[in-house]
């Protein structure tokens, strides 16, 4: 990429600024969440398989 295909960003204003903060933090909640629920369901499926070997 070239210097000039880049343009310039102005600062955000400070309502910019604290929206684009709300929205980031939410983005990260919601990967925090999905990551949890996939933590647990592969915690469920491994005592579930060490249940099944036990009982065979």
């Amino acid at each position: 990429m070239r210097f000039d295909e880049i343009a310039a960003q102005k600062p955000l204003s400070p309502e910019q600024a604290r929206l684009k903060s709300m929205k980031d933090r939410v983005k990260r909640d919601q990967e925090a969440v999905k990551a949890e629920r996939a933590r647990q369901k592969i915690k469920a499926g491994q005592s579930e398989l060490g249940r099944s070997t036990s009982v065979s």
